[in-house]
């Protein structure tokens, strides 16, 4: 007998009428129509049935922590690292551990089943690196949870902000990250990308750098971060965040840029919510979009992906942990209102970032971990539009969260 039995669902890519047959935590059959003896079996009536959402980019130590012990009232943010510098000392091990747990229930609710999280290494007590260990291991059951080791403050720029970095990563960090637009220098910037990605090679880790979160057409870390990777063999293990000083390069440039990215097999992460929200401040008009260029990345064969990044933070008031609604954002800015354009920005919140964190048993065919999310839509463009309720959530065969359905209302495919 099966476990489970998930009947008559929609998947992604348009199939319809499936049954996805779950035994022992695994997906053991993917087929049209089938009927086969189960403890549980599930009508999908329909519905759009996902595998778990992946944000790819968030910091969980900051999240919840809107208004302390300010607002961030310019909306920048070079005031957002001031007011989270001014909170930092009074934060403790209870504290962060407290909001990063609240928040994973949050964001099982919403269907999402993976986090990468940076965690700041800059303050020398590592605190909040002790803290989301912690929280890894609690939620290791039901949230597959990376960690970035982010020198909020600048590698080189900090005091033992390398020293630091490096203790986090023996502790445990599985990723390492960096941020050399907020260092001193374009030199210096550049020389900790290098370093940084040398740590890596060395210790066999992926990176993660905030690259280029700038309106500066001259912050042109991605470039070395894309040599780096090819010159130390890190193909498929390293990714740029935000890249917003894209959107303001002129083409020329950029027609060389894309392809050295796409060569090394470096992948990007936009993160719309913020960067629309963060980038152009200095503007008055015309006012920038903020958000690097998707489409021409995911045309040139670059592996896209989208993030939350801040939920209720100093640098960002709003966000409930949503990734639809950060898809619906991120196709919005982009332009990409087509039928294509819009499943793509749902890969971006679902498989494409799921490839980033190089998760294994992702997806919903024969072999795979029987996670996913039942969604109250009639296909992706569906789920968007509404960002759809979550009626059943399931990690490994388990039903994990589940919302009755809303009143009913027409729909599109």
């Amino acid at each position: 007998m099966l476990d489970l039995l998930v009947t008559n669902a929609t998947l992604p890519d348009g199939r319809t009428g499936m049954s996805v047959a779950v035994q022992s935590g695994k997906i053991v059959d993917v087929t049209p129509g089938l009927s086969a003896p189960a403890a549980e079996t599930v009508d999908a009536s329909g519905h759009l049935l996902t595998p778990p959402f992946c944000d790819v980019h968030f910091h969980m130590d900051t999240t919840l922590t809107y208004g302390q012990p300010r607002v961030n009232e310019s909306g920048t943010l070079l005031e957002g690292i001031q007011i989270w510098a001014e909170l930092k000392p009074t934060l403790t091990v209870d504290d962060y551990m407290e909001r990063g747990m609240k928040y994973c229930d949050m964001a099982i609710a919403k269907g999402v089943l993976a986090i990468r999280s940076h965690v700041d290494t800059s303050d020398a007590r590592l605190l909040a690196v002790q803290a989301l260990l912690e929280v890894k291991k609690r939620v290791a059951p039901y949230i597959d949870l990376q960690l970035v080791a982010f020198p909020q403050d600048g590698v080189l720029r900090s005091p033992g902000g390398l020293d630091n970095l490096k203790r986090a990563l023996d502790m445990g960090v599985d990723v390492v990250g960096g941020i050399p637009h907020f260092e001193r220098t374009m030199s210096e910037g550049a020389a900790s990308v290098k370093l940084l990605c040398e740590i890596a090679a060395e210790r066999a880790k992926m990176v993660d750098m905030h690259c280029d979160e700038s309106d500066d057409p001259m912050s042109r870390h991605i470039e070395t971060l894309a040599f780096e990777a090819q010159r130390l063999g890190l193909q498929g293990r390293v990714t740029g965040s935000h890249c917003t000083s894209m959107h303001s390069m002129d083409n020329y440039y950029v027609s060389k840029l894309i392809p050295l990215i796409a060569q090394s097999g470096v992948a990007v992460i936009a993160n719309p919510l913020v960067n629309i929200h963060l980038q152009g401040r200095h503007d008055t008009y015309p006012k920038r979009r903020g958000m690097t260029r998707v489409p021409e990345l995911m045309a040139a064969g670059v592996l896209v992906a989208f993030g939350h990044d801040d939920v209720q933070d100093p640098w960002y008031p709003l966000g409930s942990g949503d990734m639809l609604e950060v898809a619906h954002m991120g196709l919005h800015v982009a332009q990409m209102t087509g039928v294509k354009g819009i499943h793509a920005c749902f890969d971006a919140v679902t498989k494409n970032a799921a490839q980033v964190m190089r998760l294994d048993g992702y997806g919903i065919a024969k072999g795979c971990e029987a996670s996913f999310v039942l969604l109250e839509a009639q296909g992706v463009v569906d789920a968007i539009r509404v960002r759809a309720n979550r009626l059943k959530v399931w990690r490994s065969g388990k039903c994990l969260a589940e919302c009755g359905a809303v009143t009913p209302r027409t729909v599109h495919p």
